[in-house]
């Protein structure tokens, strides 16, 4: 693969700007932590991490920022918004923080968080529970979740079933609590994901760390060791966890384990 130095396409038809919510937690004295920004999944806005990663982060010394995509959570509606504009809106916001940050993406947003990075010269990259889509990933959801995929083919919104989400562990009460908060990405941003290319090379090299848990029902292991090995590594695995690691029952383990690792000194 190589990265692209010019996008003409990008110069001439750049994505139609919106309005993007940008939720922050600043720690007291930061130092040298560098700025982390969470991307959430399709479905998904910013409150996902605002529920407990975002104070976490801030509270291991990190300055925290969740965002959500255009047509989520508390940013400007884009009925039509394409992967090109969510990779767009990460960029933007990425560049607007005061260092160079970590991006740490969420599901379909993984693979819009690793285009980003063709982009963004990231300090480092965490994907966590990445969808990165394709045809067989379309035929496994439509394997497992028929009621909700088979609607998503026809332009509605691709809805995961609490149980794919959660694990048992989860109370019943702050399953349904989730749930209800969830909308949708875009159709051509569905679509886009089943027929997207490959992304591209990240800028710079930044380590990439793969999170997820074998018992995902979204992206399983198989998945997540795929998208491991193309960035040279191994995924850190949480068993008995759900796809929402960061609103499972033990949300706090993953998070722990990624900004442990953010503080390495090769990172």
């Amino acid at each position: 693969m190589t990265t692209k130095i010019v996008r003409q396409r990008e110069w001439a038809l750049p994505p139609a700007p919106v309005r993007r919510e940008v939720l922050s937690a600043a720690p007291t004295d930061a130092g040298a932590a560098p700025p982390v920004l969470f991307v959430p999944g399709f479905g998904h806005g910013a409150w996902a991490f605002a529920e407990y990663w975002l104070e976490y982060t801030c509270e291991r010394g990190f300055p925290a920022y969740a965002m959500s995509l255009r047509g989520h959570g508390e940013s400007g509606s884009a009925s039509k918004a394409t992967l090109r504009a969510y990779v767009h809106d990460v960029t933007q916001v990425a560049a607007s923080l005061p260092r160079q940050a970590v991006l740490v993406g969420h599901g379909a947003s993984a693979l819009v968080v690793a285009m980003a990075l063709a982009r963004y010269p990231a300090r480092a990259a965490v994907l966590v529970s990445p969808v990165f889509g394709g045809p067989g990933a379309a035929f496994s959801a439509l394997l497992r979740n028929p009621l909700a995929t088979v609607p998503a083919v026809f332009g509605r919104p691709l809805r995961p079933r609490r149980g794919q989400l959660f694990s048992r562990e989860l109370p019943v009460a702050d399953r349904t609590r989730h749930a209800a908060r969830l909308g949708g990405a875009s159709a051509r941003a569905q679509w886009q994901l089943v027929a997207h290319r490959a992304p591209e090379d990240p800028v710079g090299a930044p380590p990439v760390l793969v999170v997820g848990s074998p018992d995902d029902r979204i992206a399983g292991r198989a998945a997540l060791t795929a998208v491991a090995r193309r960035y040279g590594g191994a995924p850190l695995l949480f068993p008995g966890m759900g796809h929402d690691l960061m609103l499972d029952m033990r949300w706090k383990e993953p998070i722990a384990a990624i900004l442990d690792w953010l503080d390495k000194p090769d990172q």
